[in-house]
Parts: C-alpha cells; sequence; structure tokens
C-alpha cells in the first residue's frame, strides 16, 4: 500500500490553514457576531472529518496507482506494436502504390486504441458459438455501431474475420443478417485493401458451403424455390458477393493488379466448383453458377472472368432444343400467370437462366479483342477447338432451333428473354462494332448459317417447324446490318474468293433475292394467313433494298426483277386498302376492323418505301420509272419529307439524295412538281429569306448581311441547286413567260420555279424591287 508523504501532508494542512484563516477574516465584519460562531462552529466540525477524507484519500491514491501504472505498460506495449503495423502498411503502400483512404487511422488512434484493446477481444468472445443468442446479437450490435477504420485497423481484425466467416453457418437467421449487414457495411464505407480480405472470405465461405456434403443443396429435378429459408439465406449471401463484382472494375484503374488478382481468383475458385458428375444430368446438384444467374441473370458483373463454362452451356442448350420439339415445350409450360410459381424455379428454367447469363457473358466478351483473342478453347466431350466462328454459328442456329416462347418468372419479361431475342441483341451489338464484325460475322460460314432456314423454306425440308416468323425476323435484321457496311455488302454478293474460278454457285444476296421474291409471290405456302407474314415480307425485302440501293448490288439482283414483284405486291395491298369498310361507332368490331386498317396501311407504305429506293442509282430509277408508281412513290416521299420522320440507321442517305436522283430526268421532275415538294421547298426558302422570324427580329435588328448567302437559307439553296439539273429545269421552266405584273402584293408567295425566276433574278421594274423586304440580300441570292 503506498502512502502520502510528509511533503504531501504537510501542503494541505497548509492549505486548510490558508482557507479558515480567509474565511475568518471574511466574517470579521459581519453584522451579527452569532452568526460568525455559528460558522466557525461549522468548521470545527468540518475539521473533525479531515481523518475520515485523509483515509479515504489514501485509498484512491493507491487504487490510481495500481490502473496508471498498468495502463502505461500496456500503452507501451501497443504503441510498439502499433508502430510496427504501421512500418508495415507503408512497407506494402510503397511497394504496391496502394493510395486506400486510410489516413484516418492516426486521427482517430485514441479512439481506436479504446475500441479495439477494450472492445474487439470482448466482442470476440461474445461471437463464441455457446454463448447465448442476446450476447452475440449485442456483439454484432456493438460492431455495426463502430466506425469500419477502427475496426479493421485493429491487430486483432484477422481473427474476427475468420469468425465472423465461421458464424455465418449459425442455423439463427437474425445473427447471419446481421453478419451479413457488418459486410454490406464494410464493402461500402471501407477502403479496397480490407473490403478485399471480407469479399474473398465470403467467397471462401460459399466455395466450402457448395463443397460440404454437409449442407442440402438442391438439384436440377428439384429445382429451387426461394421461400426456402435456406436458399433465401445462400441467395442473399450471393446477392451481397455480385454487388462487390458489379463494383470491382471501378478498382482495377486505381488500384495495382494483385489485389484484383485475389478477387478474381477467389471468385474463379467459388465459379469452378464441381460436384461428382457420376449421377444423372436430372439430378445434377446446382453448382454456385446457377446462383449466380439466378441474381444477376445478364452476367452485369462480367468483364473478363470466365469462358469456358459460358460456351459449354450454349453448347448444352442448344443440344436440348435440336432434340426437343417446339410443341412439345410448349405443352409442358405452365401458365405464366400462376403465382404459385413466383417463387420457384424448375431445374429447366435453372438451366435457362443459366444460358441467358452465359449468353450475355460470351457477348460481353467478343467485343474485346483481348476477349476473341482466348479463342479457340477446349470443351469436354468434344474433339475438335471451338473456334470464334463455331461459337458464331452456335449463336446463330439458337435463334431458329430454340423454342419460341421460354419458360420465364413473369409474362413481362417473356419477349425480352426469348432465346431468339436475346442472341439477336448480342449480335446486333457485335454488328454495330465494325472490327468486331469483320472478326466475327464477315464469313461464308456464318453467312451460310444465317441463311440455313431460307434453305430449308425453298427447298421445303421438315426442319421447317423449328423456324418461326419470328425468328426469320430476326435473321433479316442481322442481314440487314451486314449489307449496309461495304465489308459485309462485298461478302453477301461475291463472298469470300471474289476471284474465284469455281463454277458460278448462288452466293448470299441471290438466295435472299430469290427468297424475298417467293414471299412476296406468295409462292410459300407456310406462312400464308400468319398475321406475321407482312412483316417477314418487309424484313427481307428491307435487306434487298440495302443490296439494290448500290450500283454492284442492283446489277446482280436485275434478274429477279425484284421491283416488279414489289409493285404487284403494293397493287393488291391497295386494292385490299380500299376494300375495308368504315367501322361503324358503337360497333364490337371497330378495334379489329381499325387495326386491320392500320396493318394493310403500314404494309402499302412500306412497299412504297422499297420502290421508292431503286431511285438510290440511275439504273434503278429507270426501272422505278417502268413500274408506272414513280407518281406515287414521289407523292409518298413528300409525306414523310413533310413529317421530318428521323432516318433509318441503316439508311446510307436521306430523302435529299433521292430527290436529287429523282429530278434528274423529265418524269421525276414533273412527278416532284404535281406532288407538291416543290411547292413546299419554295414555301420554306421564301419564308427564311423574306420572313424570317418575327420574335427576333423585334428586339434585335438584322445586321447587315457579310456572308454570301444567309445561313438560314443555306439549306434551301442546296435543294434548289440539287434539283434544277437540265431536264429539270426544262420541264419546270420551260416555254414559260415571265409573269411581269404591274403589282405584286407583300403577301405573294412564289409557288413555282417561274416565280422565284420571277421574283428574286429578274429584277426589272420598281413593282418587284418594292415587294421585297431584303431587296439585296434576296436579289444575290437569286443571282447565286
Amino acid at each position: 500500500m503506498a502512502h502520502f508523504s510528509a511533503d504531501d501532508e504537510a501542503m494541505l494542512q497548509a492549505m486548510l490553514r490558508q482557507l479558515f484563516q480567509s474565511v475568518k477574516e471574511k466574517i470579521t465584519g459581519a453584522p451579527s457576531l452569532e452568526c460568525a460562531e455559528e460558522i466557525l462552529l461549522h468548521l470545527e466540525e468540518t475539521d473533525e472529518n479531515f481523518h475520515k477524507y485523509k483515509e479515504m484519500m489514501h485509498s484512491l491514491k493507491n487504487i490510481m496507482m495500481i490502473v496508471v501504472e498498468s495502463m502505461i505498460n500496456k500503452f507501451e506495449e501497443d504503441g510498439l506494436r502499433s508502430q510496427e503495423r504501421q512500418k508495415k502498411i507503408q512497407k506494402e503502400k510503397s511497394n504496391s502504390y496502394c493510395t486506400d483512404n486510410c489516413s484516418d487511422s492516426d486521427s482517430s488512434f485514441s479512439q481506436s486504441y479504446k475500441f479495439c484493446q477494450g472492445k474487439l477481444q470482448l466482442i470476440l468472445d461474445q461471437l463464441d458459438p455457446g454463448q447465448p443468442k442476446e450476447v452475440k446479437y449485442e456483439a454484432l450490435q456493438t460492431l455495426c455501431s463502430a466506425p469500419p477504420s477502427d475496426v479493421l485497423n485493429c491487430e486483432n481484425w484477422t481473427t474476427l474475420c475468420e469468425k465472423l466467416t465461421v458464424s455465418l453457418s449459425d442455423p439463427d437467421p437474425v445473427f447471419t443478417d446481421r453478419i451479413l449487414k457488418f459486410y454490406a457495411q464494410t464493402f461500402t464505407l471501407s477502403p479496397l485493401h480490407t473490403t478485399k480480405e471480407i469479399y474473398t472470405s465470403l467467397a471462401k465461405y460459399l466455395e466450402l458451403y457448395f463443397l460440404s456434403r454437409e449442407n442440402h443443396i438442391p438439384t436440377l429435378s428439384t429445382g429451387i424455390d426461394i421461400t426456402n429459408p435456406n436458399v433465401s439465406r445462400l441467395l442473399k449471401k450471393v446477392r451481397l458477393l455480385n454487388e462487390y463484382q458489379k463494383e470491382a472494375p471501378c478498382f482495377w484503374i486505381r488500384h495495382p493488379e494483385k489485389y484484383m488478382e485475389e478477387i478474381v481468383e477467389s471468385t474463379l475458385s467459388l465459379l469452378s466448383v464441381k460436384h461428382d458428375q457420376s449421377h444423372l444430368v436430372s439430378q445434377k446438384i446446382l453448382d454456385p453458377i446457377y446462383f449466380l444467374a439466378l441474381v444477376d441473370t445478364k452476367a452485369v458483373w462480367f468483364k473478363k472472368w470466365m469462358i469456358t463454362t459460358a460456351v459449354q452451356q450454349c453448347v448444352q442448350y442448344f443440344e436440348l432444343c435440336e432434340t426437343m420439339k417446339a410443341d412439345e415445350a410448349l405443352g409442358r409450360s405452365k401458365p405464366y400467370g400462376n403465382k404459385q410459381k413466383t417463387f420457384y424455379y424448375s431445374g429447366q428454367e435453372l438451366q435457362y437462366i443459366y444460358f441467358i447469363h452465359s449468353l450475355c457473358l460470351l457477348g460481353r466478351l467478343l467485343i474485346y479483342t483481348q476477349g476473341r483473342k482466348l479463342f479457340p478453347i477446349k470443351l469436354k466431350n468434344r474433339k475438335d477447338l471451338v473456334t470464334l466462328t463455331d461459337l458464331l454459328v452456335l449463336f446463330t442456329q439458337l435463334i431458329y432451333y430454340s423454342p419460341s416462347c421460354p419458360k420465364m418468372t413473369s409474362s413481362v419479361h417473356l419477349e425480352n428473354y426469348s432465346p431468339a431475342n436475346m442472341v439477336t441483341e448480342v449480335l446486333r451489338i457485335l454488328c454495330d462494332q465494325k472490327e468486331c464484325a469483320i472478326e466475327c460475322l464477315y464469313n461464308n460460314t456464318v453467312i451460310e448459317a444465317l441463311l440455313q432456314p431460307i434453305h430449308n423454306l425453298m427447298k421445303g425440308t421438315k426442319a421447317v417447324p423449328y423456324c418461326s416468323e419470328t425468328a426469320l425476323i430476326h435473321i433479316a435484321d442481322i442481314l440487314a446490318r451486314i449489307a449496309s457496311v461495304e465489308e459485309g455488302l462485298i461478302l453477301l454478293l461475291y463472298g469470300e474468293n471474289m476471284n474465284s474460278s469455281e463454277g458460278k454457285s448462288l452466293t448470299g444476296a441471290d438466295v435472299i433475292a430469290q427468297f424475298s421474291k417467293k414471299l412476296l409471290d406468295e409462292d410459300i405456302s407456310i406462312f400464308s394467313g400468319s398475321e406475321m407474314f407482312p412483316v417477314v415480307k418487309g424484313a427481307f425485302t428491307s435487306v434487298c433494298r440495302q443490296i439494290y440501293g448500290t450500283c454492284e448490288g442492283l446489277q446482280v439482283l436485275v434478274p429477279y426483277s425484284l421491283h416488279e414483284s414489289i409493285v404487284k405486291a403494293w397493287k393488291k395491298t391497295s386494292l385490299l386498302s380500299e376494300r375495308i369498310p368504315t367501322p361503324v361507332e358503337g360497333s364490337d368490331s371497330i378495334s379489329s376492323v381499325s387495326q386491320e386498317s392500320q396493318n394493310i396501311m403500314a404494309w402499302e407504305e412500306n412497299l412504297l418505301d422499297d420502290l421508292l429506293n431503286f431511285a438510290a442509282t440511275p439504273k434503278g430509277l429507270l426501272l422505278l420509272q417502268r413500274t408506272g408508281a414513280l407518281n406515287e412513290c414521289v407523292t409518298f416521299m413528300f409525306s414523310q419529307y413533310a413529317k421530318k420522320l428521323q432516318i433509318s440507321r441503316h439508311r446510307k442517305f436521306g430523302y435529299e439524295v433521292l430527290v436529287t436522283q429523282v429530278a434528274s430526268t423529265a418524269a421525276g421532275a414533273v412527278a416532284l412538281q404535281s406532288s407538291g415538294f416543290i411547292n413546299a421547298l419554295i414555301t420554306e426558302l421564301w419564308a427564311n429569306l423574306e420572313c424570317g422570324r418575327d420574335d427576333v427580329r423585334v428586339t434585335h435588328p438584322r445586321s447587315t448581311p457579310v456572308d454570301p448567302i444567309d445561313r438560314s437559307c443555306q439549306k434551301s439553296f442546296l435543294a434548289l441547286v440539287n434539283l434544277l439539273s437540265y431536264p429539270a429545269v426544262y420541264e419546270l421552266a420551260g416555254n414559260q413567260g415571265l409573269p411581269n405584273k404591274a403589282e405584286y402584293s407583300l403577301r405573294e408567295v412564289p409557288t413555282c420555279i417561274v416565280d422565284i425566276i420571277d421574283r428574286l433574278i429578274i429584277l426589272n421594274s420598281e413593282a418587284k424591287i418594292r415587294s421585297l423586304f431584303n431587296y439585296e440580300q434576296s436579289h444575290i441570292f437569286g443571282l447565286r
């Protein structure tokens, strides 16, 4: 026991005497002597209690000395350990150039010291499996409330992480949910080098979970019921892992490779888990990839993580489609509106979700040059390597071999997740990347795979039922995208061997032209009466439009007389549109008649547009004139031009080019005049030249023009220049006199080429000059 020293006691007594003396002095001048005596008496009583106070101080000082001495020793030990850890961290930072946001560890060292040393060990003890659940709940609550940086910087963090990973197997759902909450909080608020440890531990836990025979993992035959508590908890853990996977690519640029390598390796280790395959396929235990596909069907997380398994899954799905009739597949499907199926996924549905996941994953991979370099690859049960071309052929075959109505969880997603639609979406993306398209799609093998169902239909083989109208529309879409690019068009016209000396064989363009002609002439009876038949015809004539819109393409397609087939189909459709009865108000058939009318009008306009595109080349324009439908096509073009509709991305040019081509002939110029196109063009020109914008002219008077032609009139100027070829000038202005009126009204607007010459060029009277608001600018425009 420690005691006060003699100096301490003397100092304390001197302080008390000084206090006593000051009180005496204060009360000396007090008005009442009795009051002073009471105070002195009270002080004497206080002096008697001094001995008790002295004993208490001895005891208190003794306890404090022991505590402080213990804390100082502990602090020195922890300080040395902390310095060693800081040196180690700094060394790692200097070696790996890791710039994580850990700078707050020093500033909060005192708080970390208080939390880690006092609480973390206690939390570790409270998380022991033998503890009551209330104790474990309280430990996790404390852990979630503490700053993540304080927890992660503690020396016992590794031990805590291991204990949390083991605790994920606890049967108590509330307890495991709180662990996942701590994991999620750590992912969100902590730097990479610490969240990496959480991710790898979670991935390792899931890997061991799937490898353990004690856990009852569903099989393909039983399917997945997500209302099952065990399945629900497993999906929560997989989803948490997946959410971090989606964010992981954000760190790749800012952090060293070794951190990302650990994440990738732990992920691949998890996804490569395989069970014994000696039993039947239907009894196959579901691998982790099935659960990952269930929470992230379109493989958003994927950049460059797995290849072979995805290709294997696509091959297996294709083989399944080959051996399964479409009608049998649909017959086994249950109604999508069945609420009992909402939370249950059968083995067939899980296989399909896994297939979609793999398909999207591979589609993302093929966009990148390095991803394409990963091929060819070796698959199980296949002697030959799978090349890039083999994969694209497989994708193409999936369009017309897969069922048209897959089993999915909701009818809303039926179209988006159909096999043909998903494959077409991937191929569209590849077509839009020129370098990728040249390497993947522009070869004879892939083109032949796309044309295979067309060959079957024209030959009338038994394989026809597999190819639906929807599949043909998807194939036509891909072919149109290929034909819209020069390299793809050359491939369709001549194949890969342009200078081959072999006998003439049908090229892709030949097959497409023959098939389109049969569709237009309705020589293929299998689709007769189908509501989708006009859409199929329109899709393939659109492919032909891409071909005959060029001189080389038209030269190849001339022997098939497509223009005659198109105009024949247009005349037939035009007669049908005239026979549609006028709907009667209140009739039940009004909606069906209206829909039928819209479909026929849309098909009629589509055929006119196909005919109009023959005017893209001089020879094509001649063929268009021979059909006798030139006036109708020009009128249609003017109606579309007036609507200012956006040009399709597959069009090589807008209507302005077609106007120039049409105006290059006398018949075309007359058709433009009669359709009202020239009148509209001149009216627009006059509005820009003479009228201007009223709201601007009031506040900002127009400055003196310095440009040869005002910018607002440049478009009209170019349109007129392109329009007025020699044949057009002769037809529109030849043998016609100028009006040369004595007076022109300010509201009088020109309507034809002769009026423009009279009002803007030959200004031979004061009346013409006075009729112009902007005489100099308008006259210069006319002269130019």
